[in-house]
């Protein structure tokens, strides 16, 4: 399992990885942030809460599409370099792990790019989905994406438990739909869609939920 010791060295790899890889997954909007912005715009979402920012591909494609953001993130160094390219984004440092520093109600949508595939085990993903719940305004809409069984490094290199693999220093939580539905609690019946993404492919889905 993963332990605080753990945890550091997971942030310390993410920070040198960021250093020396600062278009790390590229500068276009990713595959299911475009989807979101989409989504988003026609459920009239004006303030977004955007989880495990990094290096802000997405992040910068909302703010261009009109929404109000909040770009939260472990990795102070990536945000600050975030926020100096976009003076109008809101930052939080923040370990997911731990209360979301917002209050009740604060936002129409809430959007990360597989935040919820990290070292995060079962039941600090719980404790995340609720916080989730908790932060969304009536009917808002929550949209993740998690790598699943179904990919290539799903079973292989370091295991560390709780469908946990490690791969060149980075810890993925991988997903089946158990899981998935394990988390809606508060939320309407998920609705997934498959997509792929980089060169292994990562194959991954997009999870799209509903406050109820």
């Amino acid at each position: 399992m993963i332990d605080r010791y753990a945890i550091e060295v997971q942030k310390a790899h993410w920070q040198r990885t960021f250093a020396d890889n600062p278009d790390m997954y590229g500068t276009q909007v990713s595959e299911p942030g475009r989807y979101a912005i989409e989504l988003f715009a026609r459920d009239g979402a004006h303030d977004l809460l955007e989880l495990g920012a990094g290096q802000g591909r997405d992040t910068i494609g909302f703010i261009r599409a009109g929404f109000q953001v909040t770009a939260l993130d472990y990795e102070g160094d990536a945000l600050q370099t975030l926020q100096d390219k976009v003076s109008v984004l809101t930052v939080a440092l923040q370990d997911v792990r731990g209360p979301l520093p917002f209050a009740d109600t604060s936002f129409d949508a809430v959007y990360s790019h597989m935040l919820f595939s990290m070292a995060l085990t079962t039941s600090e993903l719980e404790s995340l989905a609720a916080e989730v719940h908790r932060v969304l305004r009536p009917k808002g809409l929550h949209v993740y994406t998690v790598r699943h069984f179904g990919d290539k490094h799903y079973g292989a290199g370091i295991p560390h438990g709780d469908d946990m693999y490690e791969h060149g220093g980075f810890v993925v939580h991988f997903f089946d739909r158990p899981l998935v539905d394990r988390l809606a609690q508060g939320f309407t019946a998920p609705e997934l869609f498959e997509f792929e993404e980089g060169d292994l492919p990562r194959r991954l889905w997009c999870i799209t939920q509903r406050k109820t």
